[in-house]
């Protein structure tokens, strides 16, 4: 098998154009493909590595920008915004089901951190997607975060309002950063944010650590466990076991209520999944294996139907 390929591609969504880049393997029928959803306030290359991994595997792997994210097109910028969010999801869907050498009924929807729930309601609202894989999904915010006091949990929600009043009256946002150190106003605090950030921004990124918090208040109500318990399609959820920012307490109630769920669990924090080599290598050799038995049988069953066809 040839070195896969990347190609750049746009598309249209309610927001404009939006970027994304499609790896395809050397392949002379068409393949499954794997569409990439990223998390909060993410841009797609911080899943270039997974999309590399599994095109290497013989699946086409399509990662994309948010509208008002990294390459697309969309203003106010660095707004995450639910709905929309999952209408660029269903675009890049479509994209695709269109794309040549991608099999339009072997799609699958991948996603991270928020991309992960997402992932899983669009899926639950598609009867082609074939399969779900959602690794360190949201699933709601816990009671009390670890390292943040009552006080700086006061001071965010101050940092929340304030944004979405802006938003409301048509004014620009009131950005903070997306991780920061403990005591700092930021979406996510963490001990070792000097080395996230470092992780996060290092190389040619268009990932910022600055967002508007409105949007954490679309997700105060957002619980995909419901959609999961809709889905009809296997799904894997793969999640830390130190986990502070998705704790598995939560995010495992996707796979509990879905009914072809699947859990694993891997050592490390939420940024393990980013940060370190050997995780990201463990847990996309598991998903592949996951993919090749559930793509096979799709595969299979529709040989089946066109065979019974009269």
């Amino acid at each position: 098998m040839g070195k896969p390929t990347r190609l750049d591609v746009f598309f249209a969504s309610d927001r404009g154009l939006l970027a994304g880049c499609l790896y395809r393997p050397e392949s002379p029928q068409p393949v499954p493909c794997v569409v990439m959803c990223s998390g909060f306030g993410s841009t797609m290359d911080r899943l270039f590595p997974w999309a590399e991994a599994y095109a290497e595997a013989g699946l086409a792997a399509l990662v994309f920008d948010y509208g008002g994210f990294g390459r697309s097109e969309g203003d106010p910028r660095q707004v995450v915004d639910l709905g929309r969010q999952r209408a660029d999801i269903r675009a890049a869907v479509a994209c695709a089901r269109a794309a040549e050498g991608v099999d339009p009924d072997r799609i699958v929807l991948w996603g991270n951190s928020l991309g992960g729930a997402h992932a899983v309601v669009v899926a639950a609202g598609d009867a082609r997607i074939a399969a779900v894989v959602a690794q360190i999904p949201f699933n709601g915010f816990p009671r009390r975060v670890a390292g943040r006091s009552t006080a700086q949990t006061l001071r965010l929600l101050a940092a929340i309002v304030a944004d979405a009043l802006r938003g409301r009256l048509g004014l620009s946002p009131h950005y903070i950063p997306l991780v920061a150190p403990p005591g700092e106003v930021a979406v996510t605090n963490a001990a070792e944010a000097a080395a996230h950030i470092s992780t996060l921004s290092g190389g040619d990124t268009l990932w910022r650590n600055l967002v508007a918090p409105r949007g954490i208040l679309q997700m105060m109500r957002y619980h995909p466990d419901r959609a999961a318990a809709r889905l009809t399609v296997p799904l894997l959820v793969c999640l830390a076991a130190d986990d502070a920012e998705t704790p598995v307490e939560l995010s495992r109630r996707l796979a509990d209520r879905a009914r072809r769920g699947t859990l694993k669990l891997y050592p490390g924090t939420h940024f393990s999944f980013y940060a370190d080599a050997r995780t990201r290598q463990a847990v996309a050799a598991d998903q592949i294996r996951f993919l090749d038995d559930v793509l096979a049988a799709a595969e299979g069953a529709g040989r089946a139907s066109h065979t019974d066809e009269p």
